[in-house]
């Protein structure tokens, strides 16, 4: 689709997939490197402040914005996350706030939120079998239904999973997605040819996820109508692509937003490949692409 269409269709609309400072977790996954990390009393303190300010200046805008925070740590379970997002959600420029999260911190600020706040909330929630029982985690993914709170669910497809993702499935309510993410250490041939039919069943997507299309030279909204953000208001077009092409706090995006093209190989992250203009996610999930959560989340490609 052409940068023109593009536009009729997204209006002046910015997403901005924020990561600051934070970066210790809770869990201790052994696929991930952040796990049980501890930042300290300074660093959080630095992240609280970056965090502040990053909605202050969401508030101040007047264009429709959406709100990502993909943290290298678990945010849910501090409060100036939360915070942000309860100020974030009650702006009526803003149309999404999602948020990364294992999902074991606090849900409870979720009740106090007004119906057309809470409908801008979007969890995306990973399940960590070793971390905390299914039980635990199903039933925290109830108190949100039972809020009426929006949200997706996913893992990680490894071999040692495979039972907890299929429980999991029969488990959840049939409306929400669950999402599954290829193991990124597997070698050739680690998924048997039989497992996929199951796994493509439960996520349609998860080709894409395993099985990148090439992205070099492919039309992106990253840069024209997406920018990712660090703590301290350095902008890159995606978290995967390194240059650095302003500051949030001190230059126009007018100057800084252009059509753009991919000049990586491959992208095997959903969180890049959503804003692929050749890829139908921003048609499938709607305003709940940056949380893979929308009114056809279980459409089949």
């Amino acid at each position: 689709m052409l940068s023109a269409q593009w536009q009729a269709l997204q209006g002046d609309a910015l997403s901005l997939l924020y990561r600051g400072t934070l970066s210790s977790c809770n869990y201790a996954c052994a696929y991930c490197p952040f796990a049980k990390k501890r930042d300290s009393r300074a660093v959080l303190a630095r992240d609280a402040r970056e965090v502040r300010r990053f909605a202050g200046w969401v508030s101040a805008q007047s264009r429709p914005i959406s709100v990502l925070f993909t943290p290298w740590g678990e945010a849910l379970v501090r409060r100036h996350y939360r915070d942000a997002m309860q100020a974030l959600a009650a702006l009526p420029h803003v149309r999404q706030v999602a948020l990364q999260t294992n999902l074991s911190g606090p849900l409870a600020w979720l009740a106090a939120l007004d119906d057309s706040s809470r409908a801008k909330i979007g969890l995306w929630c990973t399940y960590h079998p070793g971390q905390t029982t299914l039980a635990r985690f199903l039933e925290r993914c109830a108190r949100l239904d039972a809020m009426g709170a929006r949200y997706s669910v996913g893992m990680v497809a490894l071999h040692q999973h495979y039972d907890a993702i299929r429980e999991l499935r029969a488990n959840l309510p049939a409306h929400v997605y669950l999402w599954l993410n290829a193991y990124d250490r597997r070698g050739p041939g680690y998924y048997a040819s039989d497992d996929l039919v199951w796994l493509d069943a439960i996520d349609p997507w998860f080709a894409q996820n395993r099985r990148p299309a090439p992205s070099r030279g492919k039309g992106c909204l990253a840069g024209e109508a997406s920018l990712s953000v660090d703590g301290d208001g350095s902008l890159t077009r995606c978290h995967f692509v390194p240059e650095r092409l302003g500051n949030l706090y001190e230059h126009d995006l007018a100057g800084l937003l252009r059509e753009r093209s991919c000049p990586r190989f491959k992208c095997d992250c959903y969180i890049g490949y959503a804003q692929r203009k050749d890829l139908p996610f921003q048609r499938i999930f709607g305003e709940g692409v940056l949380a893979r959560l929308g009114a056809q989340d279980r459409q089949s490609p």
